[in-house]
């Protein structure tokens, strides 16, 4: 759905506010934040077919009409990594995803913003705010308004032949098991991520945990020199504010 005038007059006006208040590269490319330590998971890559993407969780908010984010990206295969909060050797935490990143191209971000749909009132919209998508199931995904369309399908096939059942404990979990079986590095034995294809296609969804679980989270467009999309982030866990003793 095409924004409208008033709404892109606003948008224009209050972009300044959409800004991330951390630098996100640091999660990607620093070994410490805020005193913790950060590793990086590498969980395939993602397919975007037409450049119209989307952020949701997969098990609640998968619905063929969902409107995708405003500024297009590249279209293509593109790799998928997760910032984790590894836990200290006396912390009983488990490992806890900060952020995920899509990298398009292959210039870094010197400013991020966050991504919007074009339908968020932005009247009174201030500094400190977001907007975020929603999670209900834990999990959060990165996906394509062609992939959604197929995603939809299986959804809907999957319901049809199988009346009664759930789509995670009768689908999912297996998968996500065995993606812990062979890649249990920063995973929790029910596992916390799965590269999935789509059956019948080659796309691919990344599935990955939602940092501290259930929550509204806010999702960034990178932005290089040139002022050109080469990113996308998904900020689970603000790391300074979360673990900083200040």
């Amino acid at each position: 759905m095409k924004p409208s005038e008033a709404w892109l007059k606003t948008w224009n006006e209050k972009r300044n506010l959409l800004a991330c208040p951390n630098n996100l590269n640091d999660y990607f490319e620093e070994t410490t934040v805020a005193g913790k330590t950060i590793d990086h998971l590498e969980l395939g890559s993602v397919s975007i077919p037409t450049g119209d993407i989307l952020v949701r969780d997969p098990l609640v908010y998968i619905q063929k009409d969902a409107e995708p984010y405003l500024i297009k990206v590249p279209t293509g295969e593109f790799p998928v990594t997760a910032a984790v909060v590894v836990p200290d050797d006396n912390d009983e935490d488990c490992a806890r995803y900060a952020a995920v990143k899509v990298q398009f191209t292959a210039y870094d971000a010197i400013r991020f913003e966050e991504a919007l749909i074009g339908t968020e009132d932005l009247v009174d919209f201030s500094e400190g705010e977001f907007f975020g998508f929603n999670v209900d199931a834990g999990l959060g995904c990165v996906l394509d308004k062609e992939t959604l369309k197929y995603f939809c399908a299986f959804q809907d096939k999957f319901h049809s032949e199988n009346p009664g059942k759930n789509l995670y404990d009768d689908y999912f979990a297996v998968l996500f098991a065995a993606n812990y079986a062979e890649n249990p590095i920063y995973q929790r034995e029910a596992g916390d991520w799965i590269n999935w294809k789509i059956p019948g296609t080659d796309y691919h969804i990344p599935f990955f945990q939602s940092g501290f679980g259930d929550g509204t989270y806010p999702v960034y467009y990178g932005f290089d020199v040139a002022g050109n999309v080469c990113s996308l982030i998904i900020q689970f866990i603000d790391i300074e504010l979360a673990y900083s003793e200040e």
